[in-house]
C-alpha cells in the first residue's frame, strides 16, 4: 500500500469517527453531553467526556490556524519550530495532569472527595475568571491572535535579516515559544476541568476519553490546515476570520456564564427556551447578560473590522494626490 494511499484511508477513517461521534453525542443526548450524569454507562461517561475535550480542543486548532495562515503557501519552513512547540505544550499538558493528580492524591487523605471536588470546580472557576479577565484587557479574542503575528513576523524577519547565528537562533526559539503558548493555556484549563470529571468517573475512562478526543483534534486539525492550503488566499483568511469570531462569541458567551456561577455577575434570565445542546456548544443562555455580552463581542470585531478597512483605503486614496503634487 502506497504512503498517499494509506494517509487518505487513514483521513477517510478519521473523519467518519469525528462524524460518528457528533452524531452519537447529537443523538444520545441532544448535543449536551454530561459525563457526570447519574444512570449513563461507563462507555457513555466516556465518550461524554471526550466530546467536552474535543470542544476545547476546537479553540487550539484555530488559534493555531491563525497564527500559521500567512505561511500557509510561503515560508513552510517556520512550520517546523511552531509546530515544534505545539508539541511540547502537549507534553507539558500531560505533566500538569499528573502533577495535579499528585497533589490531589496528597490532600485526600485530609478532606472527604466531596470537598475535593467542590475545590477543584472552584479552582476552573478561578482560572476562568482570571482569562476573563486578561480577555478584557485585551479588549477582544483575535487581539491575541494579533499579538502573535505580530510576533510571528518579528521573528521570522529576524531569521531572515540576521546574518549572526546567535539571533536566527533566538528567533527560532521565540517561534517554538509561540506555538506552545498557543497550546498550552488551553490544556492547562482543559486540565483543571478534567480533574473535576477525573473524581467522578475515574481516571481510566477520562485518560481514555482525552485520547480520542486528541485523534479528533487532530482530523479536524488537519481538515482545516488542507483547506487553508486549497482555498484562495483572500478566502482563506475569510475562512479563519470567521472562525475565530465564532469562537470569540462562544468564548465571551462561556466567560460570562462561569462569571456568573462565581456569583460575580447576577442573572436576569428572559422568556425564552434554549436547549442544553446550545449552551454546551455555542454558550447561548437564556439571559441578557450572556446575551449583551455577545452582541457587544459582535460589535466590536465588526467594527474593527471596518475600521482596518478604511485605514488601508486612506493612503490609497491619499496616493494621487501626492503624486500630483
Amino acid at each position: 500500500m502506497s504512503r498517499s494511499l494509506l494517509r487518505s484511508v487513514l483521513v477517510c477513517a478519521g473523519g467518519a469517527l469525528l462524524l460518528g461521534v457528533l452524531i452519537w453525542q447529537a443523538v444520545r443526548v441532544g448535543g449536551a453531553p454530561d459525563p457526570t450524569a447519574r444512570g449513563i454507562s461507563p462507555m457513555t461517561a466516556m465518550m461524554d467526556t471526550a466530546v467536552l475535550v474535543y470542544r476545547e480542543g476546537l479553540e487550539c486548532i484555530l488559534v493555531l490556524s491563525a497564527i500559521v495562515a500567512g505561511l500557509v503557501r510561503t515560508k513552510r519552513t517556520y512550520w517546523r519550530p511552531i509546530a515544534s512547540g505545539a508539541g511540547l505544550a502537549i507534553g507539558a499538558t500531560l505533566i500538569t495532569w499528573f502533577v495535579l493528580v499528585g497533589i490531589l492524591n496528597l490532600i485526600s487523605g485530609t478532606t472527604s472527595e466531596l470537598n475535593i471536588q467542590a475545590a477543584t470546580g472552584l479552582l476552573a472557576i478561578v482560572v476562568l475568571l482570571i482569562i476573563m479577565n486578561w480577555f478584557f484587557h485585551k479588549i477582544y479574542w483575535t487581539g491575541w491572535i494579533s499579538l502573535h503575528n505580530r510576533r510571528k513576523k518579528e521573528l521570522i524577519n529576524t531569521m531572515e535579516s540576521s546574518r549572526a547565528d546567535s539571533a536566527r537562533s533566538l528567533a527560532y526559539r521565540g517561534l517554538i515559544l509561540l506555538g506552545f503558548t498557543s497550546v498550552y493555556r488551553e490544556g492547562f484549563e482543559v486540565d483543571l476541568f478534567l480533574q473535576n470529571i477525573r473524581l467522578q468517573v475515574g481516571s481510566t475512562r477520562v485518560v481514555l476519553a482525552a485520547a480520542i478526543a486528541l485523534v479528533l483534534v487532530a482530523v479536524t486539525g488537519y481538515f482545516t490546515f488542507v483547506a487553508h492550503q486549497r482555498l484562495p488566499y483572500k478566502k482563506m483568511l475569510v475562512f479563519t476570520g470567521i472562525m475565530l469570531g465564532a469562537v470569540l462569541e462562544i468564548m465571551v458567551g462561556e466567560q460570562v456564564n462561569e462569571m456568573q456561577l462565581a456569583g460575580w455577575l447576577p442573572v436576569h434570565t428572559f422568556p425564552l427556551h434554549i436547549p442544553d445542546w446550545m449552551g454546551i456548544w455555542f454558550s447561548l443562555f437564556n439571559n441578557w447578560e450572556t446575551v449583551i455580552a455577545q452582541v457587544l463581542a459582535a460589535v466590536l470585531v465588526i467594527g474593527s473590522f471596518y475600521a482596518a478597512r478604511r485605514d488601508t483605503r486612506k493612503p490609497r486614496a491619499a496616493s494621487p494626490a501626492v503624486s500630483a503634487y
